[in-house]
C-alpha cells in the first residue's frame, strides 16, 4: 500500500484534492476489472450482493495471509482504515515498490493484532465488529495502555449537545420534512433539471474546479491541477475517478456515495434511501445547535444529518464505507447557503476524512442550462498493473 493511498477512500470529491499519485497508487492496488465488476451494481446501495466472478484479496494480491477471503476492492479500505486507525503512513508496515515482502517487524506484528482483534469480536461478540484498531490505538501507533491527563475538565454531554433535551426530541420524519421546506420543497427541487458550477477548491493550495450535474443524479467534478484534469463522475449507473492516463471505477459502496452527492433533490429523497431514522441531540456546529437525525439500513453503515434547529438546513452529513477492519468515515460540512431559482444551495462545503480535509467555494453557479451528455461517458478502464500484496 502507498504513502499517499491512506489520504482517500475514493468517494465523491474527496478524491480528487490527493491528485494524481493518490489514483496512481490506488490503481496498482486495485485493478480496474475488480473495480469495474463491483462498481456494476449500478445504484446498488453498500452491502448490495456482488457479482460471482468478483475475486478474492488473495486471487488479485500476492501474498495475502489473514484477509485472503475478503473481496478484492475491499482490501485497500482495510488498509486505510489501519492507517487512519494507527496514524501512520503506508511504509510503516511496507516495503515500498515490493509490497509482497514481510521483511518489516510491523508488517507481521500487524497480521498478529488483525488475528486478535478477528477472534476476540468471535469470542466474545458474535462476529460483531465491537473491537477494531482503533479500539486499542486511537491515532496512535502504539496501543494505548495509560490514561491521558486532560489539560482540561472535560465538559458534560449536556454542555456539549443541543440544549434540548433527548426525551423533547422531535420526530425525524418531521425533522426530514421541515429540512426540504428550508431548501424550497420538492416541486421547487424537481424544477431543477441541471446545474453548472465553477469556484475553488482549498486545500495545500487553491486550484480551479468545474462542477456539471443534471437531474436526477449525475455529476462530473473537474480539478485543475498542474498535472492535468482530476475527475470525479457519476452517471446515474457507475461512477469513475480518472487522472490523465489512468481510470478508477468505483464499487457499489463508492458509487452509492457518488450518487448521494449527484443527487439534485437530495432533502426529497434521502428519506428513501434508509428503512429507519431516529432524532438525537446534535452537536454545536459553528455556532448553531443541531439536531442529529440517523438513518439506518439492516446490514449498511448509517448516515447522519445534523440539521441547524432554526433554519432546518444541512450543516454536517456524515456516511461511511465498509471495509473489512471497520468503518471508514466522511464527514461533510455544508455552509454558504444561497437563494438561487427558488431552492437553497450550499456555496461551500468541507470535506474531510482522517488525515485529509479540503473546502469547495462555489464562485458561479447556473441552472436549467444545458449540459452536454459526453461528460456523462466514462473512460475505458486502464490496464491492469503487475500484482501488488498488502497485508
Amino acid at each position: 500500500m502507498s504513502h499517499t493511498l491512506r489520504k482517500t477512500t475514493f468517494i465523491s470529491l474527496a478524491s480528487l484534492i490527493a491528485l494524481v499519485a493518490v489514483l496512481l497508487a490506488a490503481q496498482a492496488q486495485n485493478p480496474p476489472q475488480a473495480a469495474h465488476q463491483a462498481g456494476g451494481a449500478q445504484n446498488a446501495t453498500p452491502g448490495a450482493s456482488a457479482p460471482a466472478a468478483r475475486k478474492t484479496a488473495s486471487q488479485q494480491f500476492k501474498n495475502i495471509q489473514v484477509l485472503k477471503d475478503v473481496p478484492a476492492d475491499q482490501l485497500i479500505p482495510a488498509m486505510q482504515f489501519i492507517t487512519a486507525s494507527l496514524g501512520v503512513d503506508c511504509e510503516y508496515c511496507h516495503v515500498e515498490h515490493a509490497f509482497d515482502k514481510d521483511d518489516k517487524k510491523p508488517k507481521v506484528m500487524a497480521r498478529k493484532m488483525m488475528e486478535m482483534m478477528i477472534t476476540i469480536n468471535s469470542e466474545n461478540f458474535e462476529n460483531h465488529r465491537v473491537v477494531t484498531c482503533y479500539t486499542c490505538h486511537q491515532g496512535g501507533a502504539h496501543p494505548v495502555s495509560i490514561p491521558v491527563m486532560a489539560e482540561h475538565e472535560k465538559k458534560t454531554e449536556t454542555t456539549e449537545v443541543s440544549t434540548v433535551s433527548a426525551t423533547g426530541n422531535p420526530a425525524p420524519d418531521s425533522l426530514l420534512d421541515q429540512y426540504l421546506a428550508a431548501v424550497g420543497g420538492a416541486d421547487a427541487l424537481k424544477k431543477i433539471k441541471s446545474r453548472v458550477a465553477r469556484g475553488t477548491v482549498t486545500a495545500s493550495s487553491d486550484m480551479p474546479i468545474d462542477i456539471y450535474a443534471k437531474a436526477p443524479d449525475m455529476r462530473v467534478s473537474v480539478v485543475h491541477t498542474k498535472e492535468g484534469e482530476s475527475v470525479t463522475a457519476y452517471n446515474g449507473k457507475v461512477g469513475w475517478l480518472s487522472v490523465p492516463g489512468r481510470v478508477h471505477v468505483m464499487n457499489a459502496q463508492e458509487s452509492f456515495g457518488a450518487r448521494m452527492d449527484a443527487d439534485l433533490a437530495f432533502a426529497a429523497d434521502v428519506k428513501s434511501l434508509y428503512t429507519k431514522w431516529e432524532t438525537l441531540p446534535g452537536e454545536k456546529i459553528d455556532g448553531h445547535d443541531t439536531w442529529l437525525v440517523v438513518g439506518h439500513k439492516e446490514g449498511e453503515p448509517p448516515l447522519k444529518l445534523y440539521l441547524d434547529q432554526k433554519s432546518n438546513l444541512l450543516v454536517r452529513l456524515i456516511r461511511y464505507t465498509d471495509s473489512p477492519l471497520g468503518y471508514n468515515p466522511t464527514q461533510i460540512d455544508y455552509a454558504d447557503y444561497r437563494a438561487a431559482d427558488g431552492i437553497k444551495i450550499p456555496y461551500r462545503w468541507t470535506i474531510a476524512r482522517p488525515g485529509n480535509r479540503f473546502t469547495v467555494q462555489v464562485e458561479q453557479l447556473q441552472q436549467n442550462v444545458p449540459v452536454d451528455d459526453a461528460r456523462f461517458v466514462p473512460p475505458p478502464p486502464t490496464p491492469p498493473p503487475p500484482q501488488q500484496s498488502a497485508h
